[in-house]
C-alpha cells in the first residue's frame, strides 16, 4: 500500500523453501528497491523469511517492484531455484488535481446564439488514473449571471443566453473549480477571464444638426471647424471610426473634411477662398465598418456646416515666375525688357502696388515703381563675369501696401544671345610657298573669330579680284577654320601679295580682307626653300634693278672704310706695342697702370682654348715631332706622367709622381739646360707663333729695351740686342 508505515509487514509476505530443515536455511531477496535503485526499500528475514518495507512507498514514483528470493543451506548452496516476486503498489488519493494554467482567457462576439464555445479549460491529477483518485470534474464557483456554463467533463465554456453585451458589459471574471473522486475528493481553482467582442451594432449619429463656423480667408490649407458624433462602439477599432463625406455645397473643391483618429470629430479645412463670402456643407458619417444588420440606424446622419468667411489682404501674385528674356549682347542702356504685372485677388480692396529690384549684382537694370517696366541701365556685355552659361539673374520685387502689407518676389532670367561683331581674322600673315608638288608646295592658312557660335565657323575663304593674277593661285578649305593657298601653274621666285577675303558665319556675315605676302621659291626635299635670292626674279612685287645697284654699293663703300680704320690702327697699335717699357712683366703683355687712352691691347686669353685636362685628351703626334732648341740634338723625349687625375686629394701624389719621373729619367739633359717639367700635347688649335726673326728688315726693330725687362728676359736680349 502506498504511503505505509515503516517496519510494517507486507501483506504477512513470508517465503518458505520445501527443503525446509529448522535452523539450515538462510532467505535472501535481490533487485530494485533491495540492491538496485532504488535501494533499501525492502529487506528479508534471512530466519523466517518475511519480506519488510523499510521506507514509505510513493506509486507516482514506482507503482511496481519486481525482485527474486533466494533460499541456501548454511554452506551456501542453493536449496532450490530463485523466485520471481513482483510487489505492486496501491494508488491513495495523496495528489490534488491541478489545472494547466491559472488564469484562463476568452473572447466571445456580442449577441452570441446560446451555446456558442468560449474557451475549453484542462486539469490534470497525479494519481492512478484507472482510479477514481483521477476522475476529474470542473464547475464554476459563484454566479454567472445565468451566462455561461461549463461542462464537467470534458471542460467547456459555452454562452447560455443571449444578453451579451459589449457595451453593457464587455469583460467577465469566472472562479473555476476541479476535484477528483468525481467532483467529492480533493480539489483545485484558477480564473477566467471572457472578453465580450464589439461588434458594430451602433450606428454614428451628429451631436448636432447644424454646426457654424467663421474664418478669415488666409486660411488656406488650415483647420475652419470641427463636427462631432457619438458612437457606442469600442473606441478605436473600425466599428467607431466616422467616415466624413461632404455631399452638398462644395461644388469648387474649396473645402475638405478628414477624420480625428483620437477624438473621431470632423475636420474641415479651407483650400481656396475669393468667390463667395459664405458657405453652406451638408456632411454624412458612417463607419469604417459595415453596419450589423440587426443595429438600429443612426439617429442623425448628417448635419449641415454654415462656414462664414472674412475678407483679409492677401499676396500679389506675379503671373509667370521665373520670367525668361532673350537679349542680344551689346544692348544700350535704355533698352525696355519686359514689364512686370501682378494680379491681387482681393477686389473689395483698393490696390497699391510697387515695384523695385531686390538683386542686381551687375546693376544692370532699372525698373518703374510704379509700371513695372525694367530697362537697362548700361550696355550688355557677355564679358560681363555675373553670367553663368550666358544667363544673367535678377530678383524684382512687387510690395502690397494694403493691411497687413504683402511682398511678392520673382525671378527673371536675362539671356544673353551672341551678335556677330567682330570680324574673323586671317593668320599668317606672309608665308613661302614651294614651286613644285611635293612638300611645301600649299601655304597653310587659317582664321579665328572672337564671336561663338553661330556666328563664327565655319569660315569662308576666297581670293580676291584684284589679286595677282587671279587664274593664278587657288584656295582649298581643309575644315571649318583652315584652308590651303596654292598655284594652279608654277610661277617664278619671287614675292607675291595675294588678297585674301574671309568671312564668318553670322548672319549678317562678318568680312576681312589682307593682302598676303607670299614668297615662292625652290624648295628641297623638306619643303624648305634653298635660297633667299628669290627675291631679285619678281616679275611686279621683287626689287628693281636699280635699288639693288645701290644696295650692293651701299655694302661695298661700308667694306671699303672697314678695311682702311683697320690698317690705321694695326700700325699704330704695332709700334706701340714695341715700344712699351713696363717693369711689370706678365704672360700677357697688357699695360695696367695706363692712366689715359685706354689699353693698345685689349685681347687677353682666349678663354675657349682653356680645357679640362680630365675631358681633353692630347692629340697625336702628326709627322715628325718638331726640333726643340731647349734640348741636344738626337735627344730622345722624355717619358712624361700620366694626365692629372680628376680627385683633387691625389695632386699631392700626381706632383711627387712627375716630380720622381723627372728624377730618374736616363735620358734627361743636363742640369744647365732648359729642363720639361710637364708636356702640354701637341696640335694647339691657336696655330704656330711666327718666329722672332722673321721680320722683313732686322734693321727697323730695336730690341734694346728687352734689357729693362728684367732677368728672365736677358737671353732674349743678348740674342736680338746690339753687342
Amino acid at each position: 500500500v502506498e504511503a505505509a508505515t515503516l517496519q510494517e509487514l507486507l501483506f504477512s509476505l513470508q517465503i518458505k523453501s520445501d527443503q525446509l530443515i529448522p535452523g539450515e536455511v538462510i532467505y535472501s531477496i535481490k533487485g530494485p528497491g533491495v540492491d538496485e535503485e532504488p535501494r533499501g526499500i525492502f529487506t528479508i528475514d534471512a530466519d523466517s523469511g518475511q519480506v519488510l518495507l523499510m521506507t514509505v512507498l510513493d506509486r507516482e514514483e514506482k507503482s511496481s517492484y519486481k525482485i527474486k528470493a533466494y533460499a541456501v543451506n548454511m554452506s551456501g548452496n542453493p536449496l532450490e531455484d530463485p523466485t520471481d516476486l513482483e510487489i505492486i503498489v496501491i494508488d491513495q488519493n495523496d495528489n490534488r488535481p491541478v489545472f494547466d494554467q491559472q488564469h484562463f482567457i476568452g473572447h466571445v462576439l456580442e449577441g452570441s446564439p446560446p451555446g456558442t464555445l468560449v474557451m475549453q479549460i484542462a486539469a490534470s491529477d497525479a494519481d492512478d488514473p484507472q482510479t477514481d483518485n483521477a476522475a476529474l470534474q470542473f464547475s464554476i464557483l459563484g454566479h454567472s449571471k445565468g451566462l455561461f456554463r461549463i461542462d464537467p467533463v470534458t471542460g467547456e465554456i459555452r454562452t447560455v443566453g443571449v444578453g451579451l453585451d459589449r457595451e453593457t458589459i464587455s469583460t467577465y471574471n469566472l472562479t473555476l473549480q476541479v476535484a477528483d473522486l468525481s467532483g467529492v475528493g480533493l480539489a483545485n481553482t484558477a480564473s477566467a477571464i471572457i472578453f465580450i467582442t464589439d461588434l458594430n451594432d451602433n450606428a454614428p449619429h451628429f451631436t448636432a444638426s447644424e454646426f457654424a463656423v467663421a474664418v478669415t480667408e488666409d486660411t488656406v490649407g488650415q483647420e475652419v471647424g470641427r463636427v462631432s458624433v457619438e458612437d457606442k462602439d469600442e473606441a478605436g477599432t473600425r466599428n467607431w471610426l466616422a467616415n466624413y463625406t461632404i455631399v452638398s455645397g462644395n461644388q469648387d473643391g474649396h473645402f475638405s473634411i478628414s477624420t480625428d483618429p483620437h477624438t473621431n470629430q470632423g475636420i474641415v479645412l479651407s483650400l481656396d477662398y475669393e468667390a463667395v463670402a459664405d458657405y453652406s456643407l451638408t456632411v454624412t458619417v458612417q463607419n469604417w465598418a459595415e453596419l450589423w444588420a440587426g443595429a438600429s440606424p443612426s439617429s442623425q446622419p448628417s448635419a449641415r456646416v454654415i462656414i462664414t468667411i472674412t475678407d483679409v489682404n492677401e499676396p500679389p501674385r506675379f503671373q509667370d515666375d521665373p520670367r525668361n528674356l532673350l537679349v542680344p549682347e551689346g544692348s544700350t542702356a535704355g533698352t525696355v525688357l519686359t514689364v512686370y504685372t501682378v494680379t491681387d485677388p482681393d477686389r473689395e480692396q483698393q490696390h497699391n502696388i510697387s515695384y523695385s529690384i531686390q538683386y542686381d549684382p551687375a546693376d544692370w537694370l532699372l525698373v518703374d515703381p510704379e509700371t513695372g517696366e525694367v530697362v537697362l541701365r548700361q550696355v550688355v556685355l557677355r564679358s560681363s563675369p555675373y553670367l553663368r552659361h550666358n544667363r544673367y539673374t535678377a530678383i524684382i520685387a512687387a510690395v502690397d501696401h494694403g493691411f497687413p502689407p504683402h511682398t511678392v518676389i520673382g525671378t527673371l532670367n536675362i539671356h544673353i544671345t551672341e551678335v556677330n561683331d567682330f570680324p574673323p581674322l586671317l593668320f599668317p600673315g606672309a608665308g613661302t610657298l614651294c614651286r613644285g608638288t611635293g612638300a611645301g608646295a600649299g601655304m597653310l592658312i587659317w582664321a579665328t573669330d572672337q564671336d561663338q557660335e553661330p556666328h563664327a565657323e565655319p569660315f569662308h575663304f576666297q581670293l580676291l579680284p584684284d589679286s595677282e593674277p587671279l587664274h593664278n593661285w587657288t584656295i582649298t578649305a581643309l575644315n571649318d577654320t583652315h584652308a590651303v593657298l596654292g598655284m594652279l601653274s608654277a610661277m617664278p621666285e619671287g614675292f607675291y601679295q595675294v588678297g585674301v577675303r574671309v568671312s564668318d558665319s553670322g548672319e549678317p556675315c562678318q568680312e576681312f580682307e589682307q593682302s598676303l605676302n607670299v614668297t615662292v621659291c625652290v624648295c628641297g626635299d623638306r619643303g624648305r626653300c634653298e635660297a633667299i635670292a628669290a627675291a631679285f626674279h619678281g616679275s611686279h612685287v621683287g626689287v628693281s634693278l636699280g635699288a639693288a645697284i645701290i644696295i650692293l654699293t651701299s655694302f661695298f663703300l661700308l667694306f671699303l672704310m672697314v678695311m682702311v680704320s683697320l690698317c690705321w690702327n694695326g700700325r699704330r697699335g704695332h709700334k706701340a706695342l714695341l715700344s712699351d717699357s713696363d717693369s711689370d712683366i706678365r704672360d700677357n703683355v697688357l699695360n695696367y697702370d695706363e692712366q689715359g687712352g685706354g689699353e693698345e691691347d685689349q685681347e687677353a686669353y682666349n678663354l675657349e682654348q682653356l680645357r679640362d685636362p680630365d675631358r681633353v685628351f692630347p692629340a697625336p703626334a702628326r709627322g715628325k715631332p718638331p726640333l726643340r732648341r731647349d734640348a741636344p740634338y738626337n735627344h730622345s723625349p722624355a717619358v712624361y706622367p700620366r694626365r692629372p687625375p680628376a680627385d683633387p686629394s691625389d695632386i699631392e701624389d700626381f706632383i711627387n709622381g712627375g716630380l720622381d719621373a723627372a728624377d730618374n729619367d736616363p735620358n734627361a739633359p743636363p742640369y744647365d739646360m732648359a729642363l720639361i717639367y710637364d708636356y702640354e700635347g701637341e696640335g694647339s688649335v691657336a696655330g704656330t707663333l711666327s718666329s722672332l726673326a722673321s721680320a722683313s728688315a732686322e734693321d727697323q726693330h730695336d730690341y734694346d729695351y728687352l734689357n729693362d725687362w728684367g732677368p728672365r728676359f736677358r737671353k732674349l736680349a743678348d740674342m736680338y740686342g746690339e753687342h
